[in-house]
């Protein structure tokens, strides 16, 4: 949680922050995923403008994944930017709050607002990490992968790796034909 209280409500006053926070669990999208637990360092501004407090910033954390290609490991860091308006609390709401992701009129964008003076960063940077995740991870750009007959990692295979000829037993009839001399 950020607390805005330092930063006012007069529009156009802002300040920056950098803090490490905690990945939660479930920030993984197929091959690839942060660990939950891992650290993820937040550098951030906030600015107030007249409809809440708008929240500009940048993510950094390791990944985890597996090389789509060859299953092996792999680690590198994943950059993800952010940029959402936490909205002030209606005066209609008794208690202030109204719900942190409620769905607009169309239903297609979700609405975050400020709790009380604090503000819920999750959300928003799960989101942006999630997005920024490689669907398809790779060792190398040029990673040759798994050989389909033995499953031996063709980058650690000798040259000319292979298991000869092989036909598919539904075609050898034909191939048959083809070798046998005859009228055309």
């Amino acid at each position: 949680m950020v607390d805005t209280r330092p930063l006012g409500r007069q529009a156009g006053s802002m300040r920056t922050e950098v803090r490490t926070a905690s990945a939660p669990a479930s920030m993984a999208v197929g091959m690839a995923g942060v660990p939950e637990g891992t650290e993820i360092e937040l550098d951030f501004r906030l600015e107030a403008v007249m409809e809440g407090v708008l929240v500009t910033g940048e993510a950094r954390t390791a990944l985890a994944a597996e090389c789509s290609r060859c299953l092996d490991p792999l680690t590198e860091e994943v950059e993800a930017d952010f940029q959402e308006l936490f909205q002030y609390p209606s005066e209609d709401e008794p208690s202030g709050r109204q719900g942190a992701d409620e769905v607009d009129s169309e239903g297609e964008d979700e609405d975050y607002y400020l709790e009380g003076d604090l503000i819920d960063l999750e959300p928003v940077v799960r989101d942006a990490v999630v997005l920024a995740l490689p669907s398809s991870p790779l060792c190398q750009d040029d990673c040759p992968g798994l050989c389909v007959d033995c499953g031996v990692r063709l980058a650690d295979a000798e040259p000319g790796h292979g298991h000869g000829e092989r036909v598919d037993p539904r075609w050898e009839a034909l191939r048959k034909l083809g070798e046998e001399p005859g009228d055309r």
